[in-house]
């Protein structure tokens, strides 16, 4: 009696049991078609736009990565589809819903930081080995990567910025054109010949290798200052070949030398008080004990 008890328990069972097997081998046979058929060929869709656009390596290995999981899912929602289980897929939904939210608020900044990545690599308002200056700060690129960008300061320091601090903040890239002016303010006094000062400048200009000749070198007066008369002596060099700093160090220091060598006054500012000082006798005073 017991194997007819077990028998009879059971046979409600099997369509049920066939049916699900029957779901589940329809589901890994649509997703494996999918997903190893599919990924391959939007993968190689991905790359070759991205390629024939110019987008940079590192951007278009990110889309490959994303478009591949975006194949997974698809791969599951339409295996899931075709094979009845629409329950799982609704469920699946739903819970992938609440983790994108909740991924979302806990990593915005990871994602700020991502977001402005993608737009550095892609817009290159700097490059590797640029000197750039953003909040008072400045250094040279090292390497851009996705979330931080890691800079060289000129004391030898590693600085790791987060990307969305240099993407929404105005970034001044001291070498990004062929040429760049420097300025230098040399004041005068004003018994001082205007004309003898600014050939000196001149004359010293030309005599460094750094300066380039077109455009020329000026030296024009910009301010009737306290105690000088300032003369803006300005040289253009080409930055990716000449260092702004060491060109400037020289042109100051050439410049300093020949005006002491001329005898130019370059004077410091000076303050005259004016006025009465009163000096009264209040006689010897008194002994003490």
């Amino acid at each position: 009696m017991i194997p007819i008890q077990l028998r009879f328990a059971v046979e409600p069972y099997v369509p049920l049991l066939l049916t699900a097997l029957t779901r589940v081998f329809l589901f890994l046979v649509v997703f494996g078609l999918l997903y190893w058929l599919g990924k391959p060929i939007v993968t190689r869709m991905v790359r070759s736009a991205l390629e024939q656009r110019g987008f940079e390596e590192t951007l278009i290995s990110l889309a490959v990565s994303v478009a591949s999981g975006v194949t997974v899912v698809f791969a599951i929602a339409i295996a899931a589809t075709v094979a009845g289980f629409g329950v799982v897929l609704a469920a699946f939904a739903t819970l992938a819903g609440a983790l994108a939210l909740a991924v979302g608020f806990a990593a915005r900044d990871l994602i700020a930081n991502f977001v402005a990545g993608i737009f550095i690599l892609q817009d290159k308002p700097f490059v590797v080995g640029d000197w750039i200056e953003w909040n008072d700060k400045s250094a040279v690129v090292r390497d851009i990567e996705l979330r931080v960008t890691k800079l060289d300061t000129f004391d030898n320091e590693l600085v790791t910025v987060p990307n969305s601090e240099l993407a929404g903040n105005a970034v001044f890239n001291n070498v990004a054109n062929d040429r760049r002016r420097i300025a230098v303010g040399f004041g005068i006094g004003y018994g001082d010949d205007i004309q003898e000062a600014r050939a000196a400048i001149l004359e010293e200009a030309a005599q460094i290798d750094a300066v380039l000749q077109d455009p020329e070198p000026s030296a024009p007066v910009v301010e009737l200052g306290d105690s000088a008369v300032v003369l803006s002596g300005r040289v253009w060099i080409d930055p990716q070949e000449h260092g702004y700093g060491g060109v400037r160090a020289q042109f100051v220091e050439a410049v300093k030398e020949r005006f002491d060598e001329a005898g130019i006054d370059m004077p410091y500012p000076t303050n005259e008080l004016t006025g009465e000082i009163d000096v009264n006798d209040v006689g010897a005073p008194a002994p003490s004990d």
